[in-house]
């Protein structure tokens, strides 16, 4: 606990210098309030810090490495029970690849980085870490469109350990990239295995179970639709998405629907978000999708949310969530209340 405070704290120190020396760097300071019926209500805050040094080898291979140091008022061991996909106190590798680049934009990866594909909240958490190999290829066509292929083998990067392993492809076709007004379609495939272990440590959560196995297989087959334009002078994003779980007999559909104006990212700039989303009980694979979300599947609930970027490095961002599981009468509440920078 005492050393994940000092590297918290030193880590905001070393941020400014970071960013001078070829390092990268971002930093969340969040305060959350969540109400979730027939259980204690749960306040917590939490720093997350994430350092990066990268580097190139030659004209071609890039290279990165980097460390998550983070601490919480609660427990790590509060993890399962609050539905955590990462500890609350730790220092811990977060990334460490190797990347080939070759010709316009194709590129291949090699060890722990973001997950390369496009996902939405319903079946993926950006805040995981996974260790794979992937290839990343794309394609101008005609004048304006482009088209993208990502494929890759993966372990997902759990908080607890297990033996799940995810093969991922992905294959989008995007008009006219690049301009104010554009859209892209998205498929995805996503087939999960070796998935025993998730019941015995705790990250069955909301899929079923059956003699202390999943009861469904998760391979699931996901089609996102996002259109960008502009608006009052700002950027407007519309997201559409539809998961169907080929890997269960029932209950195996969800969708999502989410519209933002603005980007917090951008000094001096609003940003307002609402999305809505429906998961049935064996639609995603509850272990990693974001939570930010209490419930991970079996549930159907709204989010708005309301940001502002302070400056070119400093933003914060306020979101409430309103949420029921299939099974219940009432809703959860959560409130989380974000301060983010980047250097």
């Amino acid at each position: 606990m005492r050393h994940a405070i000092f590297a918290v704290l030193l880590s905001v120190w070393m941020l400014p210098v970071a960013a001078q020396s070829g390092f990268s760097a971002d930093l969340r300071l969040r305060a959350e309030h969540t109400d979730v019926p027939n259980r204690a209500l749960l306040q917590r805050e939490r720093a997350n810090a994430r350092l990066q040094w990268e580097g190139l080898w030659g004209e071609s291979i890039e290279y990165a490495t980097g460390l998550r140091l983070a601490i919480g008022s609660d427990a790590n061991v509060d993890n399962g029970v609050n539905l955590d996909n990462q500890r609350s106190d730790a220092v811990e590798l977060d990334r460490a690849f190797v990347r080939g680049h070759w010709g316009e934009a194709h590129a291949w990866t090699l060890g722990r980085d973001v997950l390369p594909m496009s996902l939405s909240p319903l079946l993926w958490d950006p805040d995981l870490r996974p260790t794979g190999v992937s290839v990343d290829l794309h394609w101008g066509v005609r004048d304006f469109d482009g088209l993208q292929v990502t494929a890759g083998v993966f372990e997902p990067g759990l908080r607890i350990g297990s033996e799940a392993r995810l093969a991922a492809l992905q294959m989008g076709y995007r008009w006219r990239d690049g301009a104010p007004w554009r859209m892209s379609l998205l498929l995805s495939l996503l087939y999960f295995d070796h998935l025993d272990a998730l019941p015995a440590n705790g990250l069955a959560r909301t899929n079923r179970v059956l003699n202390a196995r999943l009861l469904s297989n998760y391979r699931l087959h996901d089609v996102q639709w996002i259109g960008h334009g502009e608006v009052a002078g700002q950027a407007m994003q519309l997201h559409i998405n539809w998961v169907v779980n080929q890997g269960a007999q029932d209950h195996n559909q969800a969708a999502r629907i989410a519209l933002q104006w603005g980007d917090r990212r951008q000094p001096q700039t609003w940003e307002i978000g609402i999305a809505q989303q429906r998961q049935q009980r064996d639609a995603v694979l509850a272990a990693v999708s974001d939570d930010e979300w209490w419930f991970h599947s079996f549930t159907r609930g709204g989010m708005l949310w309301l940001g502002y970027g302070i400056s070119e490095r400093w933003s914060v961002r306020f979101a409430g969530f309103r949420e029921r599981r299939d099974d219940a009468g009432a809703h959860a509440a959560r409130v989380l209340l974000d301060l983010e920078a980047r250097w």
